[in-house]
């Protein structure tokens, strides 16, 4: 096949698929949960005036905070040592019920987090 031909030849239609804002809602909560820290800021950014999506950012950044107190409380000598390995597998746990959450296109709160994330006023 030569350069003219190859002119001559009609164009194949692209399909460009827009994301449906069903689509869009979930991909944004699954990235502010999947994300953590970045992905509230990301939500915060983007999807501010998205209820869904700000519901999962808001738990997100609670889990996060749990994180963070995980973390100091690995530092303490002993208790810390015993107490925050239990911490890191409730919020990795959390993280993941999250995530699930998310993708489901409905609002129901993570499990011991939900109640902490709804009192976040932004």
């Amino acid at each position: 096949m030569n350069i003219k031909e190859e002119a001559k030849m009609p164009k194949k239609k692209t399909k460009k698929t827009k994301l449906k804002k069903e689509d869009d809602k979930k991909l944004f909560a699954f990235l502010a949960t999947f994300l953590s820290i970045v992905g509230f800021i990301i939500a915060l950014v983007a999807k501010k005036d998205n209820k869904y999506v700000m519901f999962y950012a808001k738990q997100s950044l609670v889990i996060f905070i749990v994180y963070v107190v995980a973390a100091v409380v690995a530092i303490i000598p002993l208790i810390g040592w015993i107490v925050s390995p239990i911490l890191y597998l409730i919020t990795f746990v959390l993280w993941i019920i999250s995530w699930v959450y998310a993708l489901g296109g409905e609002e129901k709160e993570t499990p011991i987090v939900g109640k902490y994330a709804k009192s976040i006023n932004l």
